[in-house]
């Protein structure tokens, strides 16, 4: 039986398979259910900078201001519960690090330091093995620069690295111009994983009532490629856990994951379609598939896919980006 064991933020885990941030969190028999499939290790769902901010009856007055003169602002945002609350989401957290064996990695969601390092604190010690950023800001002001973006990031996680003891890691944007630099010095000021990518809230337009729609659309495979592609450049040039999330489906995404040089495989949109369930049919297909292809460990595949195995990966993107424009153009129509 191949050894599919792995580590993670200093987390011994017994495969790469972790349940990422979901409504499933919401619920601790859920998660058990999880647990019993064989995932390794559980992020639960985020408290938003919001909630923090706010108590939830000025959350809900604020968000309700104005909703008279505009129709479709009642739809921008959830309906608000005392589930919500910063309180009742560290009760949680701590009951469902009591109810599970696997480590549990507590969630912040926001783009400002606020009150996320008191709350990454309380986090530590309701018993959180782990904590993900979940850093959700989208630059809007034509005046912002990029710098300005990377320094908000890199001032965010120096101050919640610096207030916890547990390990923390960093949800990345893939809209970085220079992603490689960031993941360097975010790892530089502490972070000790990084999690490629988070999937941002993507509008539609309702054209016949001329109003802005939320959507959220469960992730597909072809969303793989993209980490994928990132997860090979920074390995072995970032001194940090590399975590894939978003177009995990099956056993085999999961070990191109680890081809490319990741420590664990974040899942979410399968489970949600198929069930727990879906989770131990994958690694009994991770294991079948390394047993044909004598792979003894998980560790023994880790990076082989990696750009750092290749010799010139600058050449090796461009010659691939001809190759592939080219093929194209050999299959298209003829005159």
């Amino acid at each position: 039986m191949p050894d599919l064991g792995t580590e993670y933020l200093g987390l011994t885990l017994p495969n790469p398979i972790v349940a990422s941030s979901s409504p499933l969190a919401e619920r601790v028999d859920e998660l058990r259910r999880l647990e019993d499939a064989g995932v390794s290790a559980v992020v639960l769902h985020s408290l938003f900078e919001e909630q923090i901010n706010l108590e939830s009856n000025d959350l809900d007055s604020y968000l309700s201001h104005g909703t008279e003169s505009y129709q479709e602002a009642t739809s921008y945002f959830p309906e608000l519960s005392a589930a919500m609350g910063p309180d009742t989401y560290l009760e949680h957290l701590a009951h469902v690090k009591k109810a599970l064996r696997i480590p549990v990695i507590a969630s912040l969601n926001g783009a400002s330091p606020g009150g996320w390092t008191r709350y990454a604190r309380r986090m530590e010690d309701a018993g959180a093995d782990a904590l993900e950023l979940n850093v959700y800001f989208v630059p809007t002001d034509a005046g912002m620069t990029s710098a300005a973006v990377e320094r908000m990031y890199l001032e965010l996680v120096r101050d919640v690295t610096g207030s916890v003891r547990i390990p923390v890691a960093v949800k990345l944007t893939p809209f970085f111009s220079a992603p490689v630099h960031i993941a360097t010095e975010l790892a530089a000021l502490g972070a000790r994983g990084l999690v490629l990518f988070n999937r941002f809230y993507q509008p539609d337009l309702d054209l016949e009532n001329l109003e802005v729609v939320p959507t959220l659309a469960l992730s597909s495979p072809w969303t793989l490629r993209m980490r994928l592609r990132w997860t090979a450049i920074m390995y072995g040039h970032v001194q940090a856990d590399l975590a894939v999330t978003g177009g995990v489906h099956s056993a085999e995404d999961v070990l191109k994951c680890m081809m490319v040089g990741a420590k664990v495989a974040m899942m979410t949109s399968a489970i949600l379609r198929h069930g727990a369930g879906h989770v131990t049919q994958v690694l009994d297909d991770m294991a079948k598939w390394m047993e044909a292809h004598e792979y003894d460990s998980v560790r023994q595949m880790r990076g082989s896919m990696s750009h750092r195995a290749v010799a010139e990966p600058a050449a090796f993107e461009r010659a691939n980006y001809m190759k592939v424009l080219r093929s194209y153009a050999l299959k298209g129509p003829r005159p």
